[in-house]
């Protein structure tokens, strides 16, 4: 805060006061990433010129006017990938070696002597091939695991990927994986983007780990798919509804493994988005480019 307060005149405000205190100004930090609070002050912005959202995903932030005004939005890009990859790697560490089956069978006493899957040489299908996606690819290739992404257009020869699939093209690919990981942006064109039909292409062993957004997946169909072992089990950290209603099915799936929206949250993980946004808020006053610039229509930093 000093180090933004040297910069510039800071208000501190909550949702409720949003609207009173974005009259008159340029920049709005908005540090709860699921906050809709602009869209209701929108019309007393009226000095607005930069918005800077806390979280690498900006789907809870967008509407319409936003979209076509000449606000600037950046994001946290960068902050969360690594730590999201490392965690999408103990998701599929921990589905392969029974880490979850083990703990159960601890509380009950029981010694049950099994034989667990080896992770190397498994094929991993990553959706979405922004940051995260990267850093994820990347680290699970450095283990031994074999990974192609799903993503906007299809190429052959990705550094990260190597093979890339078009969106649109999932329910064609998603039968190659052993685990189909979710990572990302959640937009009109991948809401819903595991639904039933890429569900029914998958296998019957696979894994599926979403750290994106809940919203991504069919929940519905996916209990059903669960329940019924079309596919074997889910890593999930981010629901539709969060926090997760009691009563909600996935509480007691024993083929659910749950956490709480805590994929990108290592420790100083706040201190980080804090220095990110300094380090924008600097480049701003001294008049130059802002970084991770967020392409609006389409809901995430676009790389052309």
């Amino acid at each position: 805060m000093a180090g933004i307060e040297a910069l510039a005149e800071v208000t501190v405000t909550d949702a409720a006061g949003l609207a009173r205190a974005s009259a008159g100004a340029d920049v709005l930090l908005l540090w709860d990433f699921f906050s809709s609070a602009l869209r209701d002050a929108w019309p007393h912005a009226d000095a607005l010129k930069w918005v800077h959202v806390a979280a690498a995903g900006v789907d809870t932030l967008m509407f319409d006017e936003l979209r076509s005004s000449d606000v600037v939005v950046t994001n946290a890009h960068g902050t969360f990938d690594q730590p999201i990859a490392e965690f999408v790697l103990a998701s599929i560490l921990g589905h392969d070696k029974q880490l979850h089956l083990s703990k159960a069978l601890q509380r009950r006493g029981i010694w049950e002597h099994r034989e667990v899957t080896r992770s190397g040489g498994s094929r991993v299908l990553v959706v979405g091939t922004g940051g995260i996606g990267r850093a994820t690819a990347r680290l699970l290739r450095a283990v031994g695991l074999e990974v192609r992404g799903i993503g906007r257009t299809a190429r052959e020869d990705d550094p990260d990927f190597g093979r890339v699939h078009r969106s649109a093209d999932l329910a064609e690919h998603a039968g190659w994986a052993d685990h189909l990981v979710l990572v990302a942006p959640l937009t009109e064109q991948t809401r819903h983007v595991l639904d039933g039909r890429v569900l029914a292409a998958m296998k019957p062993s696979a894994h599926l780990v979403n750290v994106g957004r809940g919203a991504l997946v069919d929940e519905p169909a996916l209990i059903e798919a669960l329940g019924e072992g079309r596919i074997a089990a889910a890593s999930l950290d981010v629901f539709s509804e969060e926090p997760l209603p009691s009563g909600h099915p996935f509480w007691t799936m024993e083929n659910v493994h749950m956490s709480d929206h805590m994929s990108g949250d290592v420790v100083g993980w706040r201190d980080a988005l804090a220095r990110q946004f300094l380090d924008n808020l600097e480049l701003w006053t001294r008049g130059r480019n802002l970084a991770n610039v967020v392409d609006k229509d389409r809901g995430y930093i676009s790389r052309r």
